[in-house]
């Protein structure tokens, strides 16, 4: 309401002496500073999309060497002038008409490695038209053809992003990655620029047109670091030894190269051999797909997109978005914020099984993890516990042995009807584990289905019925019931905690041998 006299108005830039025009856009925070904004259309995302809505002119002030450019509309005094430099130059120019000066609080981008602010650019990028791509992909999910697990938190999510989903950039200007390819002839597009290295090792920056003269195309290719083609280059998709207009040899690729999430989402069809190989006909569609919640955009959803359109069908059937591992103020771990733990020093230290539980027990479905030594500790003395009940009933099942002169008999379902009270009730616990645990993974409940297995190990079976054992006349009945329970309780527990449930396995009596990996999974 403030300004609103003034949209279709002019106002003067005093540096410049020009004149642009004052518009009106539902963009603006009008309870951001003053309320009113200036548009730069080339250098910023939202000031672009305002100025394709009000049709303002497209002026490009910033180099890509993080300079002032050299033109009509930059006084020459800042002509190749450091952007913060000319930041600074510009507001002790305006001096005295400038109403007044205030610090603001707001959000700008930093290359993530060196914290150097990032300005925005225009510049030539390869996209792929992505509205008739997703579709299927909603489809997919919409018709239930593909699960995403936990359903209620993000299924929301996968069809706000598939549904004002954007044309997708694919071209990253950097040198590791395959090069996209296109070729250009140089005589057919002399509006390329080029940068590259010379014959004497001084760096070149020129559109061909520019630099042709000066040097041979075999030096220029030679030494090319990086080209930027105009949007209305002609180019070809095959590498022609000739140009097939006007029949020149001066071609050069691309050097732009592929975005990682396109190249991987296409890695189901890539790895899989698509499309003749017998893998990708046995194992395309995959039938679970794991993952972290935060790429279900970036990897899952692109590679539904790429599968169903390359290969007709979807690349998998359920999609499980695991738990995020984070530190102890709740932040992401990344290196290059130097707050990550190193999972092979925790190994060392607390062993495998334990590092592998802790990141299972205690968290919910694709909760934040909150790494401690304390929890990877509290599962090392898990692992102690589980390895000491192996030793008892070993040493136990040796006395036994020595006394009675014969191995211990087998504990066989039909046993169960002639069983003291206390047996039957831990096995009947037992069976009702084995369906929880069934139901849990089932359901991807994972960290349910170990908290069940912990607390029924610990206990039921190692502080009650393994302490009265010690006490029982009848050795045998309840040595033979601690066997068949102790060995169920390590096939339910392996996927979590596999090496010392394969050693503690290995080292059992049992009715066949074999490694625990292969071997039939409870029943009731």
């Amino acid at each position: 309401k403030r300004y609103k006299a003034l949209i279709g108005k002019s106002a003067v830039i005093p540096l410049i002496n020009k004149s642009i025009s004052i518009i009106g856009d539902d963009e603006i925070k009008i309870d951001f500073g003053t309320g009113a904004l200036k548009v730069t259309p080339a250098h910023d995302p939202t000031d672009y999309e305002i100025g394709l809505r009000n049709a303002l002119p497209i002026i490009e002030s910033i180099d890509r060497n993080g300079r002032m450019v050299v033109l009509a509309e930059v006084p020459e005094k800042y002509h190749g002038m450091k952007i913060n430099e000319a930041r600074k130059a510009v507001v002790a120019d305006l001096g005295a008409k400038l109403i007044k000066t205030e610090p603001l609080v707001h959000t700008i981008s930093v290359c993530y490695r060196c914290g150097t602010t990032i300005e925005p650019m225009l510049t030539p990028q390869w996209y792929i038209k992505t509205k008739t791509l997703a579709k299927p992909a909603i489809d997919a999910v919409k018709l239930g053809k593909i699960k995403i697990v936990p359903k209620k938190r993000f299924e929301k999510m996968f069809f706000d992003w598939m549904e004002n989903i954007l044309d997708w950039n694919i071209s990253r200007q950097i040198v590791w990655g395959p090069r996209i390819p296109v070729w250009y002839c140089l005589e057919c597009n002399p509006e390329i620029t080029l940068n590259f290295i010379d014959k004497d090792g001084k760096k070149v920056v020129g559109s061909y047109e520019q630099v042709k003269s000066g040097h041979k195309f075999e030096e220029i290719k030679s030494g090319l670091q990086s080209l930027s083609a105009p949007v209305d280059s002609v180019y070809s998709l095959q590498n022609p030894s000739r140009c097939l207009k006007c029949t020149s040899e001066n071609i050069l690729q691309e050097t732009d190269t592929f975005d990682t999430w396109f190249l991987s989402s296409q890695w189901p069809l890539n790895a899989l051999g698509y499309p003749d190989s017998e893998d990708f006909k046995y194992f395309y569609p995959t039938s679970v797909m794991d993952t972290l919640w935060d790429i279900l955009f970036f990897w899952v959803a692109r590679m539904m997109m790429m599968g169903i359109y390359r290969a007709g069908e979807i690349p998998f059937k359920v999609v499980h978005l695991h738990a995020r591992v984070v530190d102890k103020f709740g932040q992401k771990m990344s290196k290059s914020k130097g707050n990550t733990i190193n999972p092979l020093e925790m190994v060392e230290k607390y062993g495998a099984d334990a590092l592998r539980m802790s990141l299972v027990y205690g968290v919910a479905p694709a909760a934040d993890i909150v790494m401690s030594d304390d929890k990877v500790r509290s599962m090392r003395n898990f692992a102690n516990k589980i390895w000491n009940m192996a030793r008892f009933f070993l040493l136990e099942l040796d006395k036994f042995k020595e006394s009675t002169g014969k191995e211990l008999d087998f504990y066989s379902q039909d046993q169960y009807v002639i069983l003291p009270e206390s047996d039957k009730k831990i096995i009947d616990n037992l069976n009702t584990l084995i369906k929880s645990v069934d139901e849990n993974l089932a359901k991807y409940r994972f960290a349910d289905a170990a908290e069940g297995i912990y607390h029924f190990m610990w206990d039921e079976l190692a502080s009650k019925y393994l302490e009265e054992l010690k006490s029982r006349e009848d050795k045998d009945i309840a040595l033979s019931v601690f066997r068949y329970i102790f060995l169920t309780c390590l096939k339910l527990l392996h996927p979590f905690m596999p090496f010392i449930t394969e050693e503690i396995w290995g080292h059992l009596p049992k009715k066949t041998d074999g490694p625990l990996i292969i071997s039939t999974w409870p029943k009731l």
